[in-house]
């Protein structure tokens, strides 16, 4: 029996949502098991990589990787419920996230326009403020997104997830260099030990 090995490993941005690409931080295929979020510098490298953060924030706050697990493990319970059209799981991580690392509008006077403006400047002094765009990510896939659209590679070993916008909605793997061409490899080796 092969065991389930924990290993970090390169993002995999295939989701075509922010949302999506976050709780695909962790991801499997058979028994190899990928965290991205080994450690908080990991998930500050995985926001700067996905584009949440631009690249001169230099140090991740204490607890980012703790909370950046919750939040992502809240994501996928609720993408799941949300997809079972069961609406009792619970929102706390992601509302949690959203109310403590709210950006701050403060009124500016511009000067190139001669007048005031409301300018929203994100919080980059704790874990809920680095996680806050994710959590926006996480409601928009939720209210906004058509989830019969929101599907899971249907290789029977990899738990990659990701919205189809393809023109016919036929999308079915995660990715065709990866899952489709093992499973079409597999198919074709099953049709032909079966002649």
């Amino acid at each position: 029996m092969q065991e389930d090995t924990k290993t970090s490993r390169a993002p995999q941005f295939i989701g075509d949502d922010l949302a999506l690409d976050f709780i695909n931080s962790e991801f499997g295929v058979g028994a190899a098991h990928h965290d991205c979020f080994a450690d908080d510098e990991a998930v500050l490298a995985w926001l700067k990589l996905a584009g949440v953060l631009p690249d001169d924030v230099g140090v991740a706050p204490k607890g980012l990787q703790a909370l950046a697990v919750r939040l992502r493990d809240n994501a996928r319970s609720l993408v799941h419920a949300a997809k079972q059209e069961e609406g009792a799981s619970d929102a706390a991580v992601v509302n949690q996230v959203l109310q403590a690392g709210r950006a701050v509008e403060a009124l500016q006077w511009d000067d190139a326009s001669a007048s005031f403006k409301v300018v929203r400047r994100r919080r980059h002094d704790d874990a809920a403020g680095f996680l806050e765009p994710i959590a926006q990510a996480v409601v928009r896939l939720l209210t906004d997104t058509q989830l019969e659209l929101v599907r899971q590679c249907e290789a029977h070993d990899c738990t990659l997830m990701f919205h189809d916008k393809t023109k016919s909605h036929r999308r079915r793997w995660c990715s065709m260099a990866v899952c489709g061409n093992r499973m079409k490899v597999a198919a074709f080796r099953s049709r032909k030990k079966g002649e």
